[in-house]
């Protein structure tokens, strides 16, 4: 459980949503929330490589790994 303030406007927009789709503000926050999170992940995932092309970051290889976690 979480409880937020949100600005009037998306307040508003919710509430309207929440009308039209006859559906609890806090399921279309949690749908909301979880497409965005999807979008973080892909945002993430393009941060991570740009790091790797500008040899910023680095990748290892199985063997690499069996070596360090035995």
């Amino acid at each position: 459980r979480i409880n937020i303030t949100l600005p009037k406007s998306l307040e508003e927009e919710l509430t309207s949503v929440s009308k039209e789709l006859n559906d609890k503000k806090s399921h279309i926050i949690a749908r909301a929330l979880n497409l965005y999170f999807d979008e973080l992940d892909t945002l993430i995932a393009d941060n991570r490589y740009n790091k790797y092309k500008e040899g910023k970051s680095k990748t290892y290889t199985l063997t690499d790994l069996e070596k360090v976690i035995g």
